[in-house]
Formats: C-alpha cells, sequence, structure tokens
C-alpha cells in the first residue's frame, strides 16, 4: 500500500489504523470534520489532511484530484454506542455516506473499498431467521451497518473496485472516549465502585486497539474480493471469564455483580468464521491483555474519564 484515504481519521479506530499506515511509509488522505481533530497527524509529512462532514462526502472526489489510490477506508459513522442505538434516522443516515463514500472511491479510481463494520451484524442473522428473537436497540445500529455493507458490496461488484469488510468485536484502548463497556466498567473500578453485569455465560470477545489497526492493514493488503472478515480473537472466552479477569488486573478488591441484567446479547458465533482473517491475511491478535488493560486504566484515569 502507497497510498490511502481515511475517514473519520481523527477518531478511535481510524486514528490507529492511520497510525498504522503512517509509520509503514503510505501516503494517507486523513478525512475527518475538521482539521484539528487531525492535528496529531501534523507531524506526518506523508499526511495530507481533508476537513469535511458527510455534507461534503459528495466532493470528495474534487478534493481529492489522485487516480492512484490503493485503499479507501471508511471508519466515519456516528453514534457508536449508548442512546445514539435508538436514534435510526442518525443510523441510516450513516448508512447513506458510507454509500456515497463508495461512489466517491469509484469516481477517486482507487483500487479497493474498505467497511468498517461491527461483529453485531452477526446478530441480525438471528434477527431475520428466528421468530423468538428478541431485538434490542443496538439492532437498529447494526442494521444499518449491514443495510450499508449490502450496497457497498453491490455498488463495488458493478463497478469494478474490489471491496472487504472488517467487522470488529468490542473495541477497548487508549484514546476511546465513548462510553462502551470496557470504559464503564474500568472507570467503575478505578472510582471503587461495584459494576453490575449480565451473567455472562456467553461467548464474548474484547479487542485493543493495535490489533484492530493491524487488522484492517492486514484486510487493506491482502483481504480477499467480495468478503468481510471477523476482527477479533479466534480462541473466545465467556464475558464472565474476561470480565473477571479485567476485574482482578483493575482493581481486585472490587466484587463484580454479575447476573444484575438480562443477557440480551443474540449472537450465534457458530455462524462466524473466526479463522477468515487469519487464514486469508496471516492476521492474529498479539496484544497481552493485562498490558493492554493497564495502559487503558491509565489512560482513562488521566483523561478523569
Amino acid at each position: 500500500m502507497k497510498k490511502a484515504i481515511v475517514t473519520g481519521a481523527g477518531g478511535f479506530i481510524g486514528g490507529a489504523l492511520t497510525k498504522k499506515l503512517l509509520d509503514n511509509k503510505c501516503e494517507v488522505y486523513g478525512i475527518d470534520v475538521s482539521e484539528a481533530n487531525l492535528s496529531i497527524f501534523a507531524d506526518y509529512e506523508n499526511f495530507i489532511p481533508v476537513a469535511a462532514d458527510f455534507t461534503k462526502y459528495n466532493r470528495l472526489s474534487e478534493i481529492i484530484k489522485d487516480n492512484d489510490i490503493d485503499v479507501f477506508y471508511h471508519f466515519a459513522w456516528q453514534g457508536v454506542f449508548g442512546s445514539a442505538f435508538k436514534d435510526y434516522e442518525l443510523q441510516l443516515n450513516n448508512a447513506k455516506y458510507a454509500c456515497v463514500a463508495i461512489d466517491q472511491a469509484i469516481k477517486i479510481g482507487c483500487k479497493k473499498f474498505v467497511f468498517a463494520g461491527t461483529y453485531n451484524e452477526f446478530e441480525i442473522k438471528n434477527f431475520l431467521n428466528s421468530e423468538e428473537f428478541e431485538p434490542r436497540y443496538t439492532c437498529i445500529y447494526s442494521g444499518a451497518k449491514t443495510v450499508a455493507e449490502i450496497i457497498c458490496k453491490t455498488l463495488a461488484f458493478n463497478n469494478g473496485i474490489e471491496y472487504s469488510a472488517g467487522l470488529v468485536a468490542m473495541a477497548y484502548g487508549e484514546r476511546n472516549r465513548s462510553m462502551m463497556l470496557p470504559n464503564v466498567v474500568i472507570s467503575q473500578l478505578l472510582r471503587n465502585e461495584t459494576p453490575k453485569l449480565i451473567k455472562g455465560d456467553n461467548l464474548y470477545d474484547l479487542i485493543y486497539i493495535d490489533d484492530i489497526a493491524e487488522a484492517f492493514y492486514a484486510i487493506g493488503k491482502s483481504g480477499k474480493n467480495l468478503k468481510s472478515y471477523y476482527v477479533g480473537h479466534r480462541d473466545l472466552k465467556t464475558f464472565r471469564e474476561i470480565i473477571t479477569e479485567l476485574g482482578k488486573i483493575v482493581n481486585p478488591n472490587i466484587e463484580l455483580k454479575f447476573g444484575e441484567y438480562k443477557d440480551t446479547d443474540n449472537k450465534d458465533y457458530g455462524l462466524i468464521d473466526l479463522d477468515a482473517l487469519y487464514n486469508d491475511t496471516g492476521f492474529e491478535c498479539k496484544a497481552d491483555f493485562e498490558e493492554s488493560i493497564k495502559r487503558t486504566a491509565e489512560w482513562l484515569k488521566n483523561e478523569g474519564i
């Protein structure tokens, strides 16, 4: 990869991938809503900042006059946790602009488009095939991601551009300012509060930001056309096992109250090929769980999150 475009380059995952690409001597057009969000890459000579919110996406092919782009990565997505899951207008708008992004990638002449999806998309398969499925608000978010995938893949196939996607497991790490579950639990433990949790006998996965960046780098280089990959570990543990280990690392003196909430996670990991990304690209999660949790906890503490 010599040249790439990254939307959401100032964000948590988009920023981590952008740094990975830049450190590997790739020239990157980084797109975010303002140049201030992109200032973290100011010292890189191979970084070109592009300030553009969604309303300007239909002009990207006019702004980026470069017909030698290897990969267009699309990470920009608003509302990825909490009450934003309920906002169907916001989520459908995100899907719309993912389609605009690939349309612009085609016009620019990019060789490949890589979409950042979510592992919650696998839950939609259960939703559609089971009368007993109890949909949660997360399904609005993952449904919009699924719609974006279907349309983007169709546009790619019919316009001669390669398409791959990474469906990311629950992410954690430095620079994640969201109130996703890892941040909530770690922050509570740092404040000596008792986290109230689901029973947690279901399979679960947490993936560190460095591994996510490495995975998308691998997908951009070697991911197969029209294929969507699970981005996470190949060997899974239960939610209870993972969070128990996390608790011992952050604050072993605090009790974890499992079973306080109903477990509404409906993902069937039997539907997921956990080995596909490894088989096609050689990617494997390498982050040490204890060390990465300690780094994340220290960052959250320093940021007051």
